[in-house]
């Protein structure tokens, strides 16, 4: 008889694990533990989120006739971690082998492939996570041919590979890549799609008032928790998507309106990375909205990039790097994380509107959080660690394979450029230009160095002036420089600078 563990991340009856075992002998485990609730301070919303659809996936995987051990959480039970729920099994139920399928976190796994075999005295066995489009063995052999792992290079093989909106070798209308085709800044029309809201069953309220209970000091609010918590409500979130918001999503998707949570993004990141739903499925319901004439290319290429190119090749990143990579600091930045990213004061309103998305539903989209959050945070120094951490616990998708680089490597270019080559930074024209959350601001957009000057303006030049010898040379950011040298007040953009970043927390 073996056990079989599958994690709050794990959720899909096609996982490995279980494809790997008898049902009729062998046993489920399933926990919901201290360590794993508690390493960062996740928001509620995503605590409530995989508790509710662990419980959920367990409820039908006993329906199917598997047998299932399931630990509920409590705070004060002896379990607090992972290992202590097997190791109470074991002795409960011996067992001839622990079947698991890789982690989405590098601690997790290091911890058991290192100590777990031993620990348990009791075999270990890690399956390959079969969900992705590219596996861990595949993503090594791509990257070990190339110097330099630019991600528009592996989503062109994956392309080939998966054959998503191609002809042949060669991708349908010509182009790889449509994203200069999606940076319209949205003015109220074409009108939103109604967002999809769940009715919660006695599960979802029994976890909800469980962490109200349990997680009070973890930032965060469950007032407005909309999220599907079964895989049947997660495939009509995906239908809802690909009817409503899919025709406009490319055109819209990096716009931001104040007030306005999710625009025409899908918001179904929480559902793929928990296993609600999988890759393919979500890729092949794109595709077949441009072949039926419902969605153009370029909302269904920039999609279906999303996922079968960002998320596969930042996952392979990860694994490729690690555990190195989560402490990379090229830039040596060492400033602490502004209060306000925990309570959400700030005169900045782009900022405080993206928190107020953040804590009231655990969701903010790429823009929001790139070129808002994140490129606040790079402009101003912030430590990469500490900021990696934020996201890691704010966001209901946030498993630490898709957010560390992500964060480390796109938002605050802390990994000598391995993800991408060039700092995403911007000053406040650029959030200008894409939302109306400058209108609503204490600070002037306009201005650099007056004292009510947006501080994204004189944050911006001051970054490209600490930093030169880091992105003088770059190809990329030629015409950043040229523009620097014309500058005539550069010793004011500095103090100004300066000035604001000896008061960071007052902004």
């Amino acid at each position: 008889m073996h056990f079989g563990l599958i994690l709050g991340d794990q959720l899909h009856h096609q996982l490995a694990t279980l494809k790997y075992l008898d049902r009729s002998e062998d046993v489920i485990l399933m926990a919901e533990v201290l360590e794993e609730s508690t390493y960062v301070a996740h928001h509620p919303q995503k605590i409530a989120l995989i508790f509710s659809a662990m419980r959920h996936f367990a409820k039908e995987l006993k329906a199917q006739g598997w047998r299932v051990r399931y630990h509920a959480f409590n705070r004060n039970s002896e379990i607090k971690k992972l290992i202590h729920f097997v190791q109470a099994q074991h002795q409960l139920l011996p067992a001839t082998a622990l079947i698991i399928t890789q982690c989405g976190e590098y601690r997790l796994q290091h911890e058991i492939e290192s100590n777990w075999s031993i620990q348990l005295q009791l075999p270990v066995h890690c399956l390959d996570d079969d969900r992705f489009f590219c596996s861990s063995m595949q993503f090594r052999q791509w990257a070990g041919k190339y110097k330099t792992l630019r991600m528009e290079y592996f989503y062109r093989e994956m392309r080939k590979q998966t054959q998503y909106l191609m002809q042949g070798q060669q991708p349908i209308g010509g182009q790889w890549n449509y994203d200069s085709a999606n940076r319209k800044r949205w003015s109220g029309n074409p009108p939103l799609p109604a967002l999809l809201k769940f009715e919660k069953d006695q599960i979802d309220a029994d976890v909800i008032e469980l962490v109200k209970r349990e997680f009070p000091q973890h930032t965060g609010h469950l007032n407005h928790f909309h999220w599907a918590t079964t895989r049947s409500n997660a495939l009509l979130a995906l239908n809802h998507f690909i009817k409503n918001s899919l025709p406009n999503f490319g055109d819209y998707q990096d716009a931001m309106i104040y007030g306005v949570d999710y625009l025409f993004h899908s918001a179904l990141s929480p559902y793929l990375n928990c296993g609600l739903l999988m890759a393919k499925e979500v890729c092949d319901a794109a595709e077949a909205a441009y072949y039926t004439g419902h969605a153009p290319l370029n909302s269904v290429e920039g999609f279906i990039r999303q996922i079968l190119g960002w998320r596969e090749y930042v996952r392979g990143i990860y694994w490729v790097n690690m555990p190195e990579y989560a402490n990379r600091n090229t830039l040596q930045h060492v400033t602490p994380l502004p209060q306000y990213y925990w309570t959400g004061r700030t005169q900045m309103a782009c900022m405080t509107e993206c928190f107020r998305n953040t804590f009231e539903h655990a969701y903010a989209h790429h823009i929001q959080r790139l070129m808002v959050t994140g490129n606040f945070a790079l402009l101003s120094g912030v430590q990469p660690q500490q900021i990696s951490e934020w996201y890691l616990a704010m966001y209901a998708d946030a498993y630490e394979w898709v957010e560390l680089p992500n964060t480390l490597g796109m938002v605050m270019h802390a990994d000598e450029g391995l993800l991408a080559s060039k700092p995403y930074a911007a000053s406040g024209n650029y959030i200008n230009k894409m939302s109306d959350y400058c209108k609503h601001c204490y600070y002037n957009v306009k201005t650099k160095t007056e004292p009510d000057s947006c501080p994204f303006n004189s944050l911006y030049w001051y970054f490209m002036i600490k930093n030169e010898k880091f992105f003088r040379s770059n190809t990329r950011m030629r015409m950043t420089y040229q523009s620097l040298d014309k500058m005539q007040n550069k010793e004011q953009i500095v103090a100004h600078a300066e000035d604001l970043l000896s008061r960071l927390d007052e902004l």
